[in-house]
């Protein structure tokens, strides 16, 4: 209604005006030459007009034949963009349904309606890994990794293929690259922390490992292969620190002190790694400068005064009295283990010694013997470092197992109690 008003109102305005115009009477003269036109001005104005409109469509013809072969490759970009994107959910669908050569066939669709998008070069790339052409996927992979906006998903399928193919300094170099153009990727942080395990590469393992007691056998694994005395020990004490109850950090650790010249520090190391978890190096490396019999035996009890019921504790000072003599202080240590019910086959021999000590040939010490004997037959064997994934057993700790390669799989176990 108001659009109505409001034409209705410039209707009248135009009429009025033409009346006013034609009321005013009056005429144009224009000169050609010797030629000479007169027109009234209501007619010359009207004449002026239509030259207007004229001039305005003559224009407006010639900017929308200008404009005619920009819309026709616009209209042209559409379709092909509406049969790309159709043909990109296409390839979608092949690659979910696991049918890689319609997958190929709608990527190339794809890409001739849309381009080399990073959308369309990442299902091109996986489309060919999924028909088995690795090759012609690391040659996409590479195109992507071109692309400053996409280099993180070009190194990412990259990467993905060297591990793959087990090309493990190949993969190390990608995984640097990618790290630098995306920091901070949880994904690529976990990939490097496997790489560097299964390339033996404990530094970079270390300064990818979650904080906590893991962080143990990679500090040390690292301190072996640091040829820098001094950045060595400061692995080593990284690795004690990390995990007191670790032993070969200690014994490490301890080792290098003692070498510097600080053998107090030595023994406060040991001492601190005895009370978070005995082991029986640890007395071995404590005790290796006392050779008098009852020395040794006030060193153990100052090793040992910190978890003095820990069965390590009680083996370790019934032999350590046994040697220096003290039968009575011996068969209280050793009585107290089996009492405890967590002596291994180590405590049963203690006791046959000490019962030929004690007793000699006499035929009563011979029965004692044979009983703690029959006890150590079916009693469990003594710890030992034992890899968790294959059961294989070593001689010393290794942060691999050198039989199956498990890396951080080697620990200090107690087998189970053999049947009887």
């Amino acid at each position: 209604m108001r659009s109505a008003l409001l034409y209705l109102v410039l209707l009248a305005g135009g009429t009025a005006g033409i009346l006013w115009l034609a009321r005013l009477g009056g005429a144009v003269e224009i000169r050609v030459a010797d030629a000479e036109i007169l027109v009234s001005l209501p007619v010359a104005l009207l004449l002026l007009a239509v030259l207007f409109a004229v001039l305005h469509l003559l224009l407006s013809l010639i900017s929308w034949l200008r404009r005619l072969p920009g819309r026709l490759r616009a209209n042209r970009a559409a379709k092909h963009r509406v049969d790309g994107d159709a043909a990109l959910t296409r390839a979608l669908i092949a690659l979910a349904a696991g049918t890689p050569d319609v997958a190929r066939i709608e990527v190339k669709r794809a890409r001739k309606g849309l381009g080399d998008t990073p959308q369309t070069l990442l299902l091109a790339a996986e489309a060919e890994r999924l028909a088995g052409r690795e090759d012609a996927a690391a040659e996409v992979f590479q195109a992507l990794a071109a692309r400053p906006d996409a280099r993180f998903l070009g190194l990412r399928g990259l990467l993905r293929q060297a591990i793959q193919r087990e090309d493990w300094p190949t993969a190390q170099r990608l995984a640097r690259e990618a790290e630098a153009a995306q920091p901070g990727a949880a994904w690529l942080r976990q990939e490097r922390e496997t790489l560097a395990l299964r390339t033996r590469d404990w530094r970079e393992a270390l300064s990818l490992a979650a904080p906590g007691p893991t962080q143990a056998g990679l500090a040390l694994a690292a301190a072996q292969q640091e040829p820098d005395p001094a950045r060595a020990i400061e692995l080593e004490r990284q690795a004690f620190q990390a995990d007191p109850a670790f032993a070969p950090a200690a014994l490490a650790f301890a080792a290098r002190l003692r070498a510097a010249g600080s053998p107090r520090r030595a023994r406060a190391t040991l001492e601190q790694a005895w009370a978070a978890r005995p082991h029986p190096d640890l007395a071995r490396d404590y005790l290796l400068e006392e050779t008098d019999p009852l020395h040794h035996v006030k060193a153990v009890e100052v090793l040992i005064h910190n978890n003095t019921k820990h069965p390590e504790s009680h083996l370790l000072m019934g032999r350590a009295a046994l040697a220096a003599g003290l039968t009575g202080r011996a068969r209280t240590e050793l009585d107290a283990l089996v009492a405890s019910g967590r002596a291994d086959r180590r405590a049963y021999l203690a006791l046959c010694d000490l019962e030929e000590v004690e007793k000699g040939e006499l035929p009563e010490g011979r029965a004692a013997q044979a009983r703690w004997l029959r006890a150590a037959a079916t009693a469990a064997p003594e710890p030992r470092w034992r890899c968790s994934s294959c059961g294989t057993d070593h001689a010393d700790w290794a942060p691999a197992c050198p039989a199956c390669n498990s890396v951080g799989t080697i620990g200090w176990t107690s087998p189970q109690q053999l049947p009887v």
